[in-house]
């Protein structure tokens, strides 16, 4: 006896909101990379040129992640039974690392800069940086709507609010290289830009291969999980547990759960009441439920996935005996 339950997923209207403003954040972008790479060559800016080329990370994160949410709308199909969400975490994948390397690079610049230092125009590092400051907070805010429950979209967010503080740091750097005339303020501020990537970067990384992993949400407890299960009246035991991520907002569980002999009616409302539990407790919205009887059980509450297992279980399967507990 199994149980299917499914999570509704966010509004098709919702998602062409995200995506035109993501639209419309991607051509501002693109457009002030430009003038901000020109001004930095004209002004001898690592900052400015750091902060150029952290844009052009965002023009392709903001280009990918508009990719992403059209192709994660696409529904189902015979290929995709899950459909196409796992397209959002790749791109936030790929956002993350992008921004790790572009960080990578503003720490070898600065070092180059601090051993060979550069005259810095600090006139054209502060207007510039006010001007990026406008641009970018205008584009963050635009970004920001549906970034708490999207990856995809928050690593967009992320790179974004990056810039949006590096070119404060950039425009710090200005005021003090005007009133000191010490150069060195702007690699110092690349690399305190470098810094901020790195740690904004980092945790969408580490989300998203967990995701990719199929890894335990970190929000969940299973010891505290498999409690609430077996409380449910008529639940005796619970093995080959998998909980896991389709998305950072579609979680899915599948489970053995262990009854008494009893009728199609009773299991049912044990389905019922454990789904009730998942989707309330855990958030859990995707949940498929294998309810058996005594004899069925396993020892192991994690089920041991490989090919050995898979052939064993074959091999009993046609043979008509039942598998050993300790498998």
């Amino acid at each position: 006896m199994g149980n299917h339950d499914h999570l509704h997923t966010p509004s098709a209207d919702l998602a062409n909101q995200t995506a035109k403003r993501i639209a419309i954040a991607l051509i501002l972008t693109l457009a002030f990379v430009g003038i901000e790479t020109l001004a930095g060559i004209w002004g001898r800016s690592l900052a400015l040129l750091s902060d150029a080329a952290h844009n052009l990370t965002d023009v392709m994160a903001l280009g990918i992640t508009w990719y992403a949410m059209r192709k994660s709308a696409q529904p189902a199909d015979a290929n995709k039974t899950f459909g196409y969400h796992r397209t959002g975490i790749l791109a936030a994948l790929l956002n993350s690392t992008t921004l790790i390397l572009i960080a990578g690079y503003i720490f070898l610049e600065a070092y180059r800069r601090f051993v060979s230092p550069l005259e810095v125009n600090s006139e054209i590092l502060i207007g510039v940086g006010v001007i990026a400051l406008l641009i970018n907070a205008g584009t963050a805010w635009l970004v920001r709507r549906g970034s708490e429950h999207d990856l995809n979209v928050r690593s967009a967010f992320v790179h974004l609010m990056g810039d949006v503080l590096s070119t404060v740091g950039a425009i710090i750097a200005g005021v003090a290289i005007a009133l000191t005339g010490m150069n060195w303020f702007d690699p110092l501020a690349g690399i305190l830009i470098a810094l901020l990537i790195v740690w904004n970067a980092w945790g969408i990384l580490k989300e998203s291969v967990n995701i990719l992993l199929e890894s335990t949400p970190s929000d969940i407890d299973t010891a505290t999980l498999v409690s609430s299960l077996v409380s449910v009246k008529g639940v005796n035991g619970v093995h080959d547990l998998h909980v896991w991520s389709i998305t950072q907002g579609i979680r899915a569980l599948s489970a053995h759960i262990l009854t008494d002999d009893m009728s199609i009616r009773d299991g049912a409302r044990i389905q019922r009441e454990i789904t009730e539990i998942l989707y309330h407790q855990y958030n859990i919205g995707h949940g498929t439920l294998q309810l058996e009887c005594a004899g069925c059980e396993s020892v192991l509450l994690y089920c041991n996935v490989s090919e050995d297992r898979t052939r064993e279980l074959h091999r009993h399967s046609s043979s008509g005996e039942q598998p050993s507990a300790s498998q």
